[in-house]
């Protein structure tokens, strides 16, 4: 589907000769293209940036907290982060986007993502390094809730191959900064291993620059209201969106629990801390597979719900295994972990395909996230503390298990076959 653009009105059209009539048309039908092109682009670039500030962290949170001097108990805090400012993002996105326009919102969101990591790799102290962590992750947070209606608005004919491409691109930015974290901080100090990453969002605005500069790209942001202004209210009242701010959210407390507490797991079992910086990558990638096959397969499916059952059953495995015999089969531990968040890329997925229109896809995108991130913030630092005040792993474990039986309560109201604008009503 081309992006929305104004079109001649009848009586000029007629006014002109047949050959201006095909000349005209052609010229049209590049300029989409090259439209099209552009924001493919852009929104492949940004879906790169919307996990750096995450997993650039955990594998050295030790490490800066020995220098910049804060407790285990914030290490817990720094985990926290991210799914406080996506949950805030949730909420904010949707106002954004009626102000500027899911574009030039989505600018936006990579020059604050940029900005906060640049300024935490500089910062002296543990409170300045939280506040621009989270400016950090506002705009990654942002990114995460527009890219998806992007997605339904320039590409809703090719919705499985789009998301499956963009969720690769999170993927991969999720892994990439985990893998090699630690070498760097070895080799020029935490502060480089950091900073480096806030160059990525910059080259990812450059698009978006692109697309507002031109013409047709400024049409559509001033032409189409997105989200309708009763749209995110409405969404509260429908069984898809709850499900799906369930399935999301638990996914995400679950996800984010493991990027923040997986080194110290085998770090404790006696492991390095390389190693467990090591293990965070191959969790994340993992997730890459799946990126790949689950929005094709979600797509195809009239029902995933029992894909969703497979993930709960990876998640059950690993949990078991890092719980009792961590160092016996690690490698196939983080296996079975990282298939657990398939739900992950389902989700995103199932946001274009159980809404009708743009404004029903950024109400959902906006809802499920903004709730789901809410419920899912709890879980690194419940996770750190059950761990402190218990002196072992079983009953942070016990957590995660209640949350993937909540994940899949959510799932079973998600995927069933329906659309979130015919529950509203």
């Amino acid at each position: 589907m081309s992006p929305t653009v104004t079109t001649e009105s009848p009586s000029r059209a007629s006014a002109a000769s047949p050959h201006a009539d095909a000349h005209t048309v052609a010229e049209r039908r590049r300029s989409l293209l090259e439209g099209r092109l552009l924001v493919f682009a852009a929104i492949i670039v940004s879906a790169f940036t919307l996990r750096l500030a995450v997993t650039a962290f955990t594998p050295l949170a030790e490490r800066i907290g020995a220098e910049v001097g804060y407790s285990t108990t914030v290490v817990g805090v720094f985990g926290m982060i991210p799914t406080v400012m996506f949950a805030a993002a949730g909420v904010l996105s949707p106002i954004l986007v009626r102000r500027f326009g899911l574009e030039r919102t989505a600018l936006l969101a990579m020059l604050a993502a940029a900005a906060g990591q640049a300024v935490r790799a500089l910062v002296p102290a543990t409170w300045e390094l939280l506040a621009f962590s989270a400016l950090a992750l506002a705009g990654m947070g942002i990114g995460n809730v527009v890219i998806p209606p992007l997605v339904k608005r320039y590409f809703s004919d090719r919705l499985a191959t789009l998301s499956a491409l963009y969720i690769t691109m999170v993927q991969l930015g999720t892994v990439l900064p985990a893998l090699i974290a630690v070498p760097v901080a070895d080799a020029d100090g935490w502060r480089v291993s950091l900073g480096v990453w806030a160059l990525l969002p910059l080259v990812a605005a450059l698009p978006w620059l692109w697309v507002l500069r031109d013409r047709r790209g400024r049409e559509v942001v001033d032409r189409t209201a997105l989200p309708e202004p009763d749209a995110d209210g409405r969404a509260w009242k429908s069984p898809v969106a709850w499900g799906m701010a369930g399935m999301f959210g638990m996914t995400s407390l679950t996800t984010y629990a493991m990027f923040t507490w997986l080194p110290k797991i085998f770090t404790d079992a006696g492991a390095s801390a390389g190693f467990g910086g090591t293990m965070v990558a191959v969790f994340s990638f993992i997730g890459l597979g799946a990126a790949l096959a689950a929005p094709t397969v979600t797509a195809r499916v009239r029902n995933p719900f029992p894909i969703v059952i497979g993930c709960a059953a990876c998640y059950f495995v690993a949990f078991a295994g890092l719980l009792w015999a961590p160092m016996s089969a690690p490698v196939l531990w983080v296996l079975l972990l990282g298939l657990g968040p398939s739900t992950f890329p389902m989700s995103l997925t199932l946001i274009n395909l159980r809404s009708r229109t743009q404004a029903g896809s950024a109400a959902l995108s906006g809802f499920s996230q903004g709730v789901g991130y809410s419920a899912a913030c709890v879980g690194p630092l419940l996770f750190g503390v059950l761990h402190t005040v218990t002196g072992g792993w079983t009953v942070p474990f016990a957590l995660l298990a209640v949350a993937v039986l909540v994940m899949l309560a959510g799932a079973w109201q998600a995927c069933k076959p329906r659309m979130l604008e015919d529950t509203w009503r």
